[in-house]
């Protein structure tokens, strides 16, 4: 090791396996090999020691190498569920090279207790907690098994993430985060749990810090702000983030295009979505969850309820703004009447993206909590969408419910019924009036990538060809936003043909 003054940090970001939302078939067709950076490591790296030497490694990019970890004095790991066997590989390969690792992150603030063979945990949020492991390198006194607190971070404080350590051009998009924490407590999301009920947001500023550097770093194009619920406090993001980032867009020529998640209840506020699309605010992800009413008070799903919201997902789409969703079926009150409603409407919608799960119960959950108390527990969630498991007992027969699943995927991402929804989104949707980026060279190698693909080699193809002959002659505005959707619709079907 090479001591205080000269360490040498690796951060590492394992690998995520093949779902339907890692879009690792369509990034091909754009030349990119991950859709969104590793923010969580970029941030943490810059609250390290500015003269220490900082590698950033993201396994979904580059592969780790036995030299990589020869150089490092420290490997830093961050990780969610999904990444478990990748994470194991890189435990492993760190204990043949004898690295220590420091780790954070959602996967190990729920289980660092089944990682014994890591050496130091920094848990919770990093502002808080990397210091204090700081602070004991630098008085030479030995680091603390594990790191962790109960309070939440003022994000005020939080740095620019390092940018500059990222391959740039080996992804989709970049990601900023606004807030952290989450107004509403579904009994199934930890998000409110591990980060609190209390909306916690930057300063303007801070935002704009940020704009800025990848501006100057020559990013152009989507930028993904990661945030949970986008408005979970409307006042300040209406009154003052939103004008500043209209205002920087239109010094800066519209460089950037943001997608955002955000509750549901956004379809009532039209002044917000008018600012959000002057922003340059292009989607939203939206949990839906189930059109069952009483699943939704089942789930403690307070912002989805007594409403219809197909018809606020139609009234988002026709103010300009695209609209992703994530639905789940396996709820205790879910009938087998069910599938065929998760279909009806993820069709009707319009929801090209739509991310349909079995319900799960991860740690730190109400629902976690009360299935333990029924004795229906049966192992750990996986983080995955598309392997099929429950990590409990549902009250619907098993087999039943399974069957149920696959009938929705298969309703939803086969040829025909994708296309359908696709020409129905495009109805629906009614583009902002908005400064056009310039369209880059990965986008054009994408159009005929997607030709010759999807257009003459796959199955599909008379559907394909219809549909753009459709876009042409319908919504020639939207032709670009088509092309993308088909390459999305080729990645979920390659997923599906090769998990089910």
């Amino acid at each position: 090791m090479n001591g205080m003054n000269g360490m040498n940090v690796l951060l590492i970001y394992p690998k995520y396996p093949d779902t339907f939302f890692s879009f690792t078939h369509a990034l091909h067709f754009i030349s990119k090999k991950a859709a969104i950076p590793p923010l969580g490591l970029i941030t943490v790296s810059a609250l390290l020691p500015e003269n220490w030497q900082k590698k950033l490694l993201d396994m979904n990019v580059t592969d780790l190498l036995p030299e990589d970890l020869e150089w490092a004095d420290y490997v830093f790991i961050s990780a969610m569920y999904i990444q478990k066997e990748s994470v194991n590989n890189v435990i492993e390969e760190c204990r043949k090279h004898e690295v220590k690792i420091v780790a954070g992150g959602p996967l190990f603030n729920q289980e660092h207790k089944n990682y014994p063979q890591i050496d130091h945990f920094i848990l919770n949020e990093a502002e808080i907690t990397l210091a204090p492991f700081l602070n004991n390198l630098a008085k030479g006194i030995p680091p603390q098994k594990l790191y962790e607190t109960a309070a939440y971070a003022d994000i005020i404080s939080s740095p620019t993430p390092e940018f500059h350590l990222l391959d740039r051009k080996a992804y989709a998009s970049m990601n900023i985060q606004i807030s952290r924490g989450c107004p509403f407590a579904c009994d199934f999301c930890e998000i409110s749990s591990l980060l609190g009920h209390k909306v916690r947001m930057k300063q303007t500023d801070q935002v704009i810090r940020e704009l800025d550097a990848l501006f100057h770093l020559k990013w152009r194009g989507n930028v993904s702000i990661t945030d949970d619920n986008f408005i979970g406090n409307k006042r300040q993001i209406k009154n003052e983030l939103l004008p500043a980032i209209i205002e920087w867009m239109r010094r800066h020529k519209y460089p950037f295009i943001f997608n955002i998640q955000t509750s549901i209840d956004l379809a009532d506020d039209k002044e917000l979505i008018s600012l959000m699309i002057q922003a340059g605010i292009n989607s939203t992800f939206i949990g839906i969850e189930t059109p069952s009413e009483q699943s939704l008070y089942e789930s403690n799903k307070l912002q989805n309820q007594n409403r219809d919201m197909l018809l606020s997902v139609k009234e988002i789409q026709a103010s300009g703004m695209q609209v992703s969703g994530g639905f789940i079926v396996g709820f205790d009150s879910d009938s087998v009447k069910v599938f065929q409603e998760q279909i009806d409407f993820i069709q009707q919608s319009g929801i090209v993206w739509a991310m349909v799960g079995l319900l799960n119960a991860p740690k730190n959950t109400k629902l976690y909590e009360r299935l333990k108390a029924e004795n229906r527990l049966t192992t750990e969630a996986t983080g995955s969408n598309t392997d099929y498991s429950m990590n409990f007992i549902p009250k619907m027969d098993a087999e039943e419910l399974q069957k149920g699943y696959k009938s929705i995927i298969e309703n939803i991402y086969s040829v025909k019924p994708y296309y359908t929804r696709m020409r129905q989104f495009l109805v629906n949707y009614k583009q902002a009036h908005r400064r056009p980026i310039k369209i880059e060279r990965h986008y054009f190698k994408a159009f005929i990538k997607s030709l010759l693909i999807i257009g003459i080699q796959s199955k599909g193809r008379g559907e394909f060809w219809k549909f753009i002959f459709w876009t042409v002659w319908n919504r020639p505005r939207l032709f670009l936003d088509a092309i993308m959707f088909t390459i999305s619709g080729y990645h979920f079907r390659k997923v599906y043909r090769l998990t089910k």
